[in-house]
């Protein structure tokens, strides 16, 4: 079930106290919250849903974080214990996602108190479920004082704990809006690391994590000419593939594990990335997720695949997916759905399953036993 506190509570705990609509209504307004692995911002989404449908789709914001806030949050990844670096993290991202409620609010002529809860994911700094540890920062109670709002928060360690690899866990949102999608199908999310989502006829599900999205490119083009991104991919579409770099990147030993399987950010990185050109590095590296995703095997072949997340937005990375896939490769968009804006409607939706004690994993999409309703609700004291 999902955990509700009472009291003064740290990071790890909360207070709850009754939902406004709950149980009333049927259909409750929550919040969502992503801070994802690329740490370029954190979007917030607003949604009506009652937990198994989405009504209604409200608002969707992306508050970008400073050069400075991305040192901070880089200088805590890795880390398995508290210490200064964390604390400092951690505040920081709590504030930052604060002001995004209050920014929005205003934006969108919205009252707080018309709000039923919040889903915050917080920052992932460390996960490593095959030892049972996964780590995602923010204060939880100190968001709920913040807005005077329930939060519901820490979904993924109860998953991990029963053994699961507590991630990827949008599936079961990507599930809610294709309910009336011709399947199967998959939905392919191209944040910082990239996951597919397999939807079968009947609604089966099959999730994970194929192997880093846009994480090394920005890593790359940060490393050599200080940006932050390979714009619209136009440094790989000018550059040539390392044929030898590339097959050695897909000599990992991830890709030789079954599926549901999940990474850490750190779990790839350009450490042993030979001298090339900027150019020729983002190509391979454009390439080096391409080709982890085409290394996922699926049930039944898709009748398409749905692209959401930032590389959605980088055409050559775009391109090249559907140059090396027989089944059409679109955005998201195309279906309706902002492909910006879906890892956040999917914390607000994964909120609301949390308060009404619905599953939100699944033993396709994190190998847990069970399905598992996860997280915790902390109120304002």
């Amino acid at each position: 079930m999902c955990t509700h506190y009472e009291g003064p509570v740290d990071y790890h705990a909360g207070a709850a106290s009754a939902i406004g609509g709950f149980g009333g209504k049927g259909t409750m307004r929550a919040i969502g919250m992503m801070s994802g692995t690329s740490m370029d911002a954190v979007d917030i989404a607003i949604i009506d849903t009652d937990g198994h449908r989405i009504d209604k789709t409200i608002a969707f914001h992306s508050y970008p974080y400073s050069a400075e806030d991305r040192d901070t949050i880089k200088a805590a990844l890795g880390k398995r214990s508290r210490d200064a670096t964390v604390d400092q993290a951690e505040k920081l991202i709590t504030q930052r996602h604060a002001e995004a409620i209050r920014q929005m609010a205003v934006s969108e002529n919205i009252a707080l108190e018309d709000i039923d809860i919040i889903g915050f994911h917080g920052q992932t700094i460390s996960h490593d479920p095959g030892q049972r540890f996964t780590w995602q920062i923010g204060d939880a109670n100190a968001l709920a004082n913040e807005t005077g709002l329930p939060v519901a928060f820490d979904f993924r360690s109860a998953d991990v704990a029963a053994g699961g690899q507590g991630a990827p866990l949008a599936p079961v949102f990507h599930r809610a809006i294709a309910e009336d999608w011709e399947k199967p199908l998959v939905v392919l999310n191209l944040g910082g690391v990239a996951n597919v989502t397999w939807i079968g006829e009947t609604g089966e599900m099959l999730a994970f994590d194929t192997g880093p999205a846009n994480a090394l490119i920005d890593d790359w083009m940060q490393q050599t000419t200080g940006g932050k991104m390979d714009m619209d991919g136009r440094a790989a579409a000018a550059g040539v593939v390392d044929q030898a770099v590339l097959n050695h990147m897909l000599d990992h030993p991830y890709f030789e594990k079954q599926p549901p399987k999940s990474l850490d950010r750190g779990d790839f990185t350009l450490e042993k990335m030979p001298l090339l050109s900027i150019e020729n590095g983002a190509a391979t590296l454009t390439a080096f997720t391409v080709e982890s995703i085409a290394l996922a095997k699926f049930p039944t072949v898709p009748k398409r695949m749905l692209v959401a997340g930032g590389g959605g937005r980088n055409p050559t990375l775009m391109e090249r997916l559907r140059d090396r896939f027989p089944w059409p490769v679109d955005v998201i968009d195309t279906a309706g759905w902002s492909g910006d804006a879906i890892e956040a409607q999917a914390f607000a939706f994964m909120a609301v399953r949390c308060q009404m004690d619905l599953p939100i994993t699944f033993p396709g999409t994190t190998g847990v036993a069970h399905a598992m309703t996860g997280g915790k609700v902390v109120s304002p004291s």
